[in-house]
């Protein structure tokens, strides 16, 4: 059985009217995560994030890496100034400078545009251009002549100096829904002039997949170049229909890891590349990269500053997360009962959720995934247990760290870092309106009882202050293990200020992410078990062994 599609052949559906006899043997993937997906709401990229992200986007193996607009602002200019001066290394990867064709009524030779695109000294420029008449009549405020000698001016003049030229025919589907003469002379216009590839553009993201399967089968065998498609997501369909364009002979499939972009984003490349690949067969990033997909997309969430969505195709920390005991049950026996892929081909893995849903094989893969041997009669208790505590509001599907100690301490481990003797913490509104919170811990580490006070910016800062002030000494793994996020949610609202809270904190060590919980009437009773459960599961993790070394 093989890694990346279990002995499945790709499953692709008999050819039929406008489709082509076979499949392309391979695509080029052109990633415009640097200028299209900065477009995002919300998105803001340095310099420094750019040349990052490129690097990320190389070492998957994407064929082209769109590095934004030179000229249209000081950060685009500096990123390709940057990377012409040799910061940004590509391996693999060719670097695409962006722009639009010569303004209406102008000289390519004195455009100012066109002038900036050369001086990002990138090896491949692409050009937008405009390939419905109604923009090019209410937008540009021109013929359709003279938007055709844009595009063939403008391509032309590139060529001349050396550069590979690609052409985006901006609402190329709307267009030709429209009027098809037109943009189809847009594409001709530039293919005669000198371009390398043409790339049909979804720019409102409306179409769905079987308009883009009859657009681009009327178009393909018009045009001598390569074929290309570039989709929004405003419907739903940038995916399929980057999968229809390559049915119906495309080549070249743009879009973004992780699908950024302005409104509801692009085509996310993290799944088209693995649809492509291991559902149809098609190459599309080297093969032997394609484990590396899930690792990139959560690399380049982290730079963008997005937060992972966990529900994501193929490379979401839930994509192949099991749940039901029927499931869990089920893979056990055969890991392909309810996964697609392999999980492994793309770099990601299978999870066990364990939940008030939970049976005893759930918990049994849960503790053999953490290297546990729970007896069976052990194992019923903790499934009771589990029940137990998320009908009293726990969840530990979204607290991985919790649920592993209490697996831990059900195999009869005891965590020898700390024990706590009290805490206590104190806030005080001052004179001048300003907040104060000071917290104090009494604990015992090893033979020794250490009690520490620390100041914060509200309770759970100045606890997690103090404890890291009282243990701190004794275990200097610790200073890895920083908390990233904090959240609270009420569980019975309808109680008011008596209501249940539940407590998530999630923690890193650089390396490995975990969340932990607690769950109390008390926020603070509520923070302070799950902050004492992300520092015990940092330190097991770090691979301290409690003894403090004192005398």
């Amino acid at each position: 059985m093989s890694a990346d599609m279990r002995g499945i052949p790709p499953r692709i559906p008999p050819g039929g009217h406008g489709l082509p006899r076979e499949l392309p043997e391979s695509v080029d993937i052109y990633d415009t995560t640097l200028r299209d997906g900065s477009q995002q709401e919300g998105l803001s990229l340095t310099v420094d994030d750019k040349l990052r992200v490129a690097e990320q986007l190389d070492h998957l193996g994407v064929a082209y890496i769109e590095g934004g607009w030179p000229g249209a602002n000081p950060k685009d200019a500096e990123f390709f100034r940057r990377a012409a001066a040799g910061e940004l290394r590509l391996h693999h990867a060719t670097l695409v400078a962006f722009g639009s064709t010569r303004k209406a009524g102008g000289r390519a030779e004195t455009d100012p545009v066109l002038a900036d695109l050369l001086a990002a000294a990138t090896p491949v420029v692409c050009l937008v251009a405009k390939s419905a008449r109604w923009h090019v009549t209410e937008t540009l405020r021109t013929s359709l002549t003279e938007a055709i000698d844009m595009v063939a001016d403008s391509v032309a003049y590139l060529r001349s100096e050396g550069r590979r030229v690609f052409v985006d025919a901006e609402h190329f589907f709307d267009g030709h829904r429209d009027h098809p003469r037109f943009p189809l002379d847009v594409l001709l216009a530039a293919e005669e002039a000198g371009a390398e590839a043409v790339v049909l553009c979804d720019t409102n993201g409306g179409s769905l997949p079987f308009e883009v399967e009859a657009i681009v089968g009327a178009v393909r065998d018009r045009v001598g170049i390569t074929l290309g498609g570039h989709f929004h997501n405003d419907s739903g369909c940038a995916v399929a229909n980057s999968l229809a364009a390559v049915r119906q002979g495309a080549t070249h499939v743009q879009g973004c890891v992780n699908g950024y972009g302005e409104r509801t984003g692009n085509a996310d490349l993290a799944a088209v590349v693995p649809d492509l690949t291991v559902k149809m067969g098609v190459e599309t990033i080297p093969r032997e990269r394609l484990g590396r997909l899930t690792a990139v997309a959560h690399h380049i969430a982290e730079v963008v500053n997005v937060a992972p969505d966990p529900h994501q195709p193929f490379v979401g920390v839930s994509a192949f997360a099991h749940k039901a005991g029927l499931h869990t049950s089920a893979i056990a026996r055969q890991p392909g009962a309810y996964e697609h892929v392999a999980p492994e081909a793309v770099g990601n893995g299978t999870r066990f959720v364990v939940s008030e849903m939970a049976g005893r094989s759930t918990v049994a893969l849960k503790a053999e995934e953490l290297g546990l041997a729970l007896p069976e009669a052990v194992l019923g208790d903790v499934v009771e247990r589990l029940k137990q505590l998320e009908h009293g509001g726990f969840h530990f599907e979204v607290a991985d760290g919790s649920l592993e100690l209490l697996l831990r301490q059900a195999a009869g481990w005891k965590q020898p870092f700390f024990r706590l003797e009290s805490h206590r913490v104190i806030t005080d509104l001052r004179e001048d309106g300003s907040f104060v919170t000071e917290a104090t811990v009494k604990l015992h580490v090893g033979d020794e009882r250490v009690l520490a006070t620390a100041e914060g910016n509200g309770p759970v800062n100045a606890l997690d202050a103090a404890l890291r002030k009282a243990i701190g000494p004794a275990h200097p793994a610790l200073s890895h293990i920083h908390l990233t996020d904090y959240k609270v949610r009420v569980l019975d609202t309808a109680r008011g200020t008596e209501a249940v809270t539940r407590v998530l904190v999630d923690s890193t060590d650089g390396e490995r992410t975990w969340t932990t919980t607690g769950v109390s009437p008390n926020v603070i009773e509520a923070s302070w078990a799950a902050l004492e459960d992300s520092v015990v599961l940092g330190l097991l993790h770090a691979g301290d062994t409690g003894q403090t070394g004192r005398p």
